[in-house]
């Protein structure tokens, strides 16, 4: 590997079982992420997908109950969330909170500046490609003053969460249904800033329904996650066809599935 190569990461997880409330929603969840790659996991309505990612950022409402997760080898299951944001981990939620009083430009600069020291942090340059993001999200500079997703329409809270992907450049993204409640313009505008954003140093998870994002994004692997465990894998062509034939005949097959 020489000095340009960025280094390589992993994100496995292992047999992951999670409850909310005294529920059992994720029954075993087996896979792995790696940097440079593209993937995105789809399902049905109730199968796990957001419960999976909010468990991996250490949402205290969702109870891991088994399982292992490791981030290059290292236990994130033991990190505060604070520390797995520290190391790499990024969600973009479903669901935007609202901060009032606190604007975009110093919500992202505070954000960016938790990954940074005095001496790594690179003023001139965080702004350039602010700009740029600013520009691929057809967002206007004066969006930057507004406070954080206060009054956002769902299209401005979903470009705004790819926007703070992009400036945090994280080790692991995982965006949690970053095509929902947007018009097809919106889709196509999230889902190429996203592929832009991919680079050899950093492994995105899209989570999703539809197959209108994965379009733009063109995922290298896909994980159906049915009932709370990963039901089946494929490339991209499997979003096609999932597309064509929706969720059913996965969940028949599992039923046929000796036990």
């Amino acid at each position: 590997m020489d000095a340009t190569t960025p280094p390589q990461h992993t994100l496995v997880v292992r047999n992951l079982h999670v409850e909310v409330g005294g529920k059992e929603i994720l029954k075993g969840v087996n896979l792995e992420l790696h940097s440079g790659e593209l993937t995105a996991m789809m399902g049905p309505n109730g199968s796990g997908k957001s419960t999976f990612a909010y468990a991996l950022m250490g949402h205290p409402k969702y109870k891991v109950t088994a399982g292992q997760v490791l981030l290059d080898g290292k236990d994130l299951l033991a990190m505060p969330v604070d520390q797995r944001a520290r190391a790499g981990l990024f969600l973009g939620f479903q669901y935007p909170q609202e901060v009032s009083g606190l604007s975009l430009s110093k919500f992202l600069w505070t954000a960016y500046m938790q990954r940074h020291t005095a001496e790594t942090a690179n003023a001139e340059k965080f702004g350039k490609d602010l700009s740029t993001h600013l520009s691929y999200l057809g967002m206007e500079e004066s969006f930057m003053k507004r406070s954080l997703n206060e009054g956002f329409s769902g299209g401005e809270k979903k470009r705004a969460e790819v926007l703070q992907m992009s400036t945090l450049d994280p080790v692991f993204a995982i965006l949690d249904e970053p095509d929902s409640g947007l018009d097809i313009d919106a889709v196509k505008a999230v889902g190429e800033t996203v592929a832009r954003l991919q680079h050899p140093g950093v492994g995105i998870l899209v989570i999703t329904h539809y197959q209108r994002i994965l379009k733009f994004v063109k995922p290298d692997r896909i994980f159906v996650l049915v009932d709370g465990a990963v039901a089946l894998s494929g490339g991209r062509e499997l979003s096609e066809e999932l597309e064509a034939k929706g969720y059913d005949w996965v969940k028949v097959g599992l039923l046929a599935a000796p036990p």
